[in-house]
């Protein structure tokens, strides 16, 4: 069986907008990178179909990064440790 062959995401893009360029056929950027043609179609209709996001949200990802999130974790923690701890308080 054939193992699966996984791309990067700046090597689709490469060849995304080779494919956009419209210099070359698809065959021929296909057997020039050594993909199958379909791949060449597809990741050119992603980087069209993307490229309207990129200019609407600012090319800024949408939602949280990760340090937001870990940051936002850590006050979730602070937060339960000192609702317990008055919890406790007033039980009392």
């Amino acid at each position: 069986m054939a193992q699966r062959r996984n791309f990067t995401d700046q090597f689709k893009a490469k060849i995304a907008l080779e494919a956009l360029r419209g210099d070359k056929s698809i065959q021929e950027i296909a057997a020039q990178h050594q993909v199958h043609p379909n791949h060449v179609r597809t990741w050119k209709r992603q980087a069209m179909d993307g490229m309207a996001d990129i200019f609407t949200k600012g090319g800024r990802p949408v939602g949280p990064t990760e340090a937001e999130v870990k940051d936002l974790h850590a006050k979730i923690g602070r937060l339960a440790v000192e609702n317990d701890f008055l919890s406790q308080g007033l039980e009392r």
